[in-house]
């Protein structure tokens, strides 16, 4: 499993300095059904704007 994630979406709840995310699990769906071909079919639903 990967140790470090990384996200540049700073408006995001689970946002953290450099750039990391801070969420406790990620939640990756992929818009086309059960697969994907790029990373542009594929949505990140853990994202939670920061309030």
């Amino acid at each position: 499993m990967a140790q470090d994630v990384l996200c540049e979406v700073n408006n995001c709840k689970y946002w953290g300095q450099g750039n990391t995310c801070e969420a406790d699990a990620i939640y990756v769906v992929s818009q086309k059904g059960n697969q994907a071909s790029t990373s542009e079919e594929t949505d990140c639903k853990t994202f939670k704007p920061e309030i």
